[in-house]
């Protein structure tokens, strides 16, 4: 755990910590290929078993190109992308398509505006297969690297079934707070919503650190917010929709998620906020 801990690390940096973000991915897919030369080869029956030995050579320079990019821009941002990824980053490079991103549904039972702007949503989400890796870090962004990037291997065919199961959004990271510690504590679930036709039978993760849990039938209190996730912008979030509830008691007072619609460590990123009103 810890070698793979350090991988996340980002620096000391003052400026706000981010990472690879899904857009800056599909432009590293687009630039370069050589999809033309591998079909034009396979076109041709008398070099079958050449063109099969170029595409596999060609494989391995797409891995290792895109790892690169991965790295470059991940250098930029402060964060190190393990060796390990390679596979993992072409497979959600090939088939990571924006529209095609499955969105985990839910039915919206009131809204609270003001002035036209809305403040939050009350929604009803039903019960629903997650898988969930349980992280344990010195600060929020490392768990949130580390645990994404597990999410992300097991969605890129690191499961029982072999296959890309396709991004769903959002990634939820489960939060806690305490009594006894000021903020946010170090332990965090970061969990990954199971496409609606892997529902019934999900694929088994090959990390056990990777688990399948059945989330109950529950309403939400959802309030969006843009920018970086930590500790401080957590909690301050935290705070603000406890204000804006009209029964905040009516919700767990030391469990919320962080629902991430772009990435969970990108700089800018489209997040909400929820509550969970007490079973």
């Amino acid at each position: 755990m810890e070698s793979q801990a350090r991988t996340c690390l980002l620096s000391g940096d003052p400026a706000p910590p981010g990472a690879i973000t899904l857009e800056e991915l599909e432009s590293g897919g687009a630039a370069g290929g050589g999809g033309d030369e591998a079909a034009g080869a396979a076109g041709c029956p008398d070099s079958a078993y050449g063109s099969s030995l170029e595409d596999n050579a060609g494989d391995e320079q797409e891995q290792e190109r895109l790892l690169s990019y991965w790295q470059s821009v991940g250098r930029g941002h402060r964060v190190d992308v393990p060796r390990d990824m390679a596979e993992p980053i072409q497979q959600l490079t090939r088939n990571n398509h924006p529209q095609e991103r499955e969105s985990v549904p839910f039915v919206v039972i009131a809204r609270k505006e003001q002035l036209g702007n809305l403040l939050y949503e009350k929604r009803h989400y039903e019960k629903a297969k997650w898988a969930c890796v349980k992280v344990q870090e010195k600060q929020y962004e490392q768990s949130i690297c580390l645990g994404f990037m597990k999410i992300m291997r097991y969605i890129c065919q690191q499961n029982s079934s072999g296959l890309y199961l396709g991004m769903t959004v959002p990634i939820a990271t489960i939060v806690r707070t305490s009594e006894s510690t000021p903020g946010i504590t170090r332990f965090v679930t970061v969990a990954y919503y199971l496409p609606s036709g892997l529902q019934e039978q999900p694929p088994a993760p090959n990390d056990p650190d990777v688990v399948i849990e059945e989330w109950p039938p529950t309403i939400i209190y959802a309030r969006a917010f843009r920018g970086v996730t930590n500790e401080t912008s957590i909690a301050r979030e935290i705070n603000m929709l406890a204000e804006l509830l009209e029964s905040p008691e009516l919700c767990l007072q030391d469990t919320f998620i962080v629902a991430g619609y772009t990435n969970p460590a990108a700089t800018n990123r489209q997040n909400e906020i929820w509550f969970l009103e007490r079973p």
